[in-house]
């Protein structure tokens, strides 16, 4: 028997989760900072950010699903 969930903005938010991962990852793996020289501040900067939206979007998913 399938239950129907309560909330109906789970989906959503799970989805936008791993949206936000996989374009964490993607931008981690197309290594942009390669391409520009802007120094290693810039270097380090896309890299946080990069690794932040793969934070924020597994727990966005995390807490969607909760």
């Amino acid at each position: 028997m399938a239950t129907a969930t309560t909330d109906r903005l789970e989906p959503l938010g799970i989805g936008f989760g791993v949206l936000l991962v996989l374009v964490g990852i993607a931008t981690l793996v197309g290594t942009p900072w390669a391409h520009k020289s802007g120094g290693a501040l810039l270097l380090v900067g896309q890299a946080f950010g990069a690794i932040a939206a793969v934070g924020i979007g597994a727990g966005l998913a995390w807490l969607a699903k909760a």
